[in-house]
This record gives C-alpha cells, sequence and structure tokens, in this order.
C-alpha cells in the first residue's frame, strides 16, 4: 500500500513519535491509524493521550444546563479557521442548536440535524446554508446530553473543550464544577472501572504485556507486569479512581463522600477539539 507523506505526518501530529517509526507503522497497519497507533504504543513510542478527541481545526465547543437544572447538553461545531470560529454569526449559530438539542433532547446527533432551526430551515439545511455564506467547511461533529437528578455543565475558556457530568443526587455547584472541571482537565474513559468497555482492557493488557516482553522480561512474569500496569490504566482512566487535580491526596471518589456518603456521578460527557 502506498503511504503518502501526509499520512505520516498526520500520524506523527496524533502521536508524536517520529517520522520513520510513523511510516513503518502505517506500512504495517496498511494504512489503518488507530492500528497505526497501537502498533506505536507497544513499541513504546510517544503517542499523545487525546487518542478520541474529535478530528477538526476548528470550531466551537459548547455546554449548558437546562433550566430545569436536570439535563445537559454538548455540541460541537466544526470549521476550518479560528477568524470564523471567533465570527459572532458564527457563535449566535453554535448557541441557536445548543439550545435545540437542550430544550428538544434529540435520541441522536443525526435527529439533532433534522430538527428544525428556523425560517424553514432544519439544522443540517442552516449548516449548508453557513458554508454558502462563509466559504468554509462546516460541520455539526458532536452531539451528547447527560440526564440525572443533579448536572453541571463546563466550558473551558476558549470554547475549545466542554464537558457535562450528572450525579446521583444535589450537591453544590461548587462541587459539581470541580468534578466537571476533572473531567475536563483529566480526560478519564470511564466513571470507574466497571463502565470500562471490554475491548480497551484487553488492548491495554495486550499492550502493557508486549512491552514487558520488549523490556526483555519473561512470559509469566510479563503477564504480571502487565496486570500492573492495566491496574494502574485503571486508576489513572477511570474518573472516580483519579487523584483530585485540586488536591492529589484524594481520589474523585474520596471528594465526593466527604461532602455526602451517597454522592457520586452517574455518567459524563466531553468534548474537545484537537
Amino acid at each position: 500500500m502506498n503511504i503518502t507523506a501526509a499520512d505520516v505526518n498526520k500520524l506523527r501530529q496524533q502521536t508524536g513519535a517520529g517520522m520513520m517509526d510513523c511510516k513503518q507503522a502505517l506500512q504495517e497497519a496498511n494504512g489503518n491509524f488507530e492500528e497505526a497507533i497501537d502498533i506505536l504504543r507497544k513499541k513504546g513510542q510517544k503517542v499523545a493521550a487525546k487518542r478520541s478527541d474529535r478530528e477538526a481545526s476548528e470550531g466551537l465547543v459548547l455546554a449548558k444546563v437546562s433550566d430545569a437544572g436536570d439535563r445537559a447538553a454538548l455540541i460541537m461545531l466544526n470549521c476550518e479557521t479560528d477568524f470564523v470560529a471567533k465570527n459572532e454569526d458564527f457563535g449566535k449559530v453554535a448557541s441557536t442548536i445548543l439550545d435545540i438539542a437542550l430544550n428538544s433532547a434529540p435520541a441522536d446527533l443525526e435527529g439533532l440535524k433534522q430538527l428544525p432551526f428556523g425560517n424553514g430551515l432544519t439544522i443540517a439545511e442552516k449548516i449548508t446554508e453557513e458554508i454558502g455564506k462563509i466559504g468554509e467547511k462546516i460541520e455539526l461533529s458532536t452531539y451528547e446530553v447527560v440526564l440525572a437528578g443533579k448536572v453541571i455543565a463546563y466550558n473551558h475558556p476558549g470554547n475549545k473543550l466542554a464537558s457535562v457530568v450528572g450525579f446521583t443526587k444535589a450537591t453544590s455547584d461548587d462541587i459539581a464544577k470541580d468534578v466537571a472541571m476533572q473531567v475536563a482537565a483529566m480526560a478519564p474513559v470511564a466513571v470507574d472501572e466497571a463502565g470500562v468497555p471490554a475491548d480497551v482492557l484487553s488492548k491495554e493488557l495486550e499492550i502493557g504485556k508486549e512491552l514487558a516482553i520488549q523490556e526483555g522480561k519473561p512470559a509469566d512474569m510479563a503477564e504480571k507486569i502487565a496486570q500492573g500496569r492495566l491496574k494502574k490504566f485503571i486508576k489513572e482512566s477511570t474518573l472516580l479512581s483519579q487523584p483530585f487535580i485540586k488536591d492529589n491526596k484524594l481520589t474523585i471518589a474520596d471528594y465526593l463522600k466527604s461532602s455526602d456518603n451517597d454522592l457520586s456521578v452517574t455518567e459524563f460527557k466531553r468534548a474537545a477539539l484537537n
């Protein structure tokens, strides 16, 4: 398969690995970027943590809580340049889409695109209209919603990153915001170990074992080392187990229980521009 310089550069930007390492990984993966990233990780190459972030150059990520306080929505509206992202009209379109999402709570992204925007246009048609006006590619790439007794929305300054979090019960806005900021800053993969997809666990175990073998460890020891690395991954990558960014002596679970023993997180969503 022909691997282009553009392909190699794209993988390098995503992972931080060297050009030749990226080229070899792409060749080994027959051009599949996800497989190439895993190959680089197994070889111990530097890989950026934010693999799951949406591929986009510029745009806005916005989140908001409903008036009733039991629903939060998050959207990402992409464009090509920061100049357009900072344009007032673009911001108004994004804010209107977010309000529609929050008030209508469609089941998914495609459902949101088909909702009325106004002036006889659906959201999808409005985006097409904006493309014609601005001359840039514009795409509504993300829509998430969280329903809970208590929800919080956090918009990071600059509107390139946002998170929404649901809680098991009412809590103070300060505590809720702390947790939402934790989600934004630390990009956990799940609330707790039970929420981590099985394929993610098996992949981390496989990578840990492969690295141990490359370090010269025998197979039986490599398995134990991999299990240890998996436990570390779970601690660092699940929200309730992560050290609290404002006090690393506490986990998020500890922080919540210090307020209320029955307080925990039901779910969260996060989105960020690359």
